[in-house]
C-alpha cells in the first residue's frame, strides 16, 4: 500500500531539503577518509576534484548509477549543472575516485550527453526500481525539471579510472 499523494509530496520535499544541508551530505566523506567506504558497498563513491577558482582539493560522495565496465562509473548531478562539483570537473576533468576502502584511483571525468545519458538512467531504473521510484521525485524536486525515459536534464558524468 502506498502513501497518499500529499504525504508523498511532503516526503519528497523533505528529502530534497536534506540534500541541501551541508553537514548531512558531507558526513559520508569522513567515513571514506577513515577508509570505511566499504560500508556503502558499490552504490556510492567519493570523488576528489579541484576547485576551479581556488585550485584546492574538494570532495563529494555520489551515487553510482551505472558501472558499464570495470573501472568506469557513471554518476549524476542531482542539483544540475549548477552543482559545484559538476562545474569543477567540467573545468578540470582530471579527478580521483575512491571506491569502497581502496586507495584512490586517477580518473578522467566526461559529461554524458543524449542517448548515453538516457541509456545509463534506464539501466539504473531497471536494476533498482524501488530506489528509482523514491529517488526520481527527489531529483525532480532538486532539479526543478521532469525526468522521463526519453530524455533528461539530469547531468551525468562518466568517470573512467586509469586515465
Amino acid at each position: 500500500m502506498s502513501a497518499p499523494a500529499g504525504i508523498k509530496d511532503r516526503l519528497t520535499r523533505a528529502a530534497a531539503g536534506l540534500l541541501r544541508i551541508r553537514w548531512f551530505v558531507r558526513a559520508p566523506i569522513w567515513l571514506y577518509r577513515a577508509r570505511l567506504g566499504a560500508l556503502f558497498g558499490g552504490r556510492l563513491l567519493m570523488l576528489e576534484h579541484v576547485g576551479r577558482r581556488s585550485g584546492r582539493r574538494r570532495f563529494v560522495v555520489l551515487e553510482v548509477v551505472d558501472n558499464p565496465e570495470a573501472g568506469t562509473y557513471i554518476v549524476v548531478s542531482g542539483f544540475g549543472r549548477r552543482a559545484q562539483w559538476y562545474r569543477n570537473v567540467e573545468a578540470e576533468p582530471h579527478v580521483r575516485v575512491y571506491i569502497g576502502s581502496r586507495r584512490p584511483a586517477a580518473a578522467e571525468a566526461r559529461p554524458l550527453e543524449g542517448e548515453d545519458a538516457v541509456s545509463a538512467l534506464r539501466r539504473y531504473a531497471a536494476a533498482h526500481p524501488r530506489a528509482w521510484s523514491s529517488l526520481r521525485p527527489v531529483l525532480e524536486e532538486t532539479l526543478g525539471a521532469r525526468i522521463d525515459a526519453d530524455g533528461t536534464e539530469l547531468p551525468m558524468v562518466e568517470l573512467r579510472c586509469g586515465s
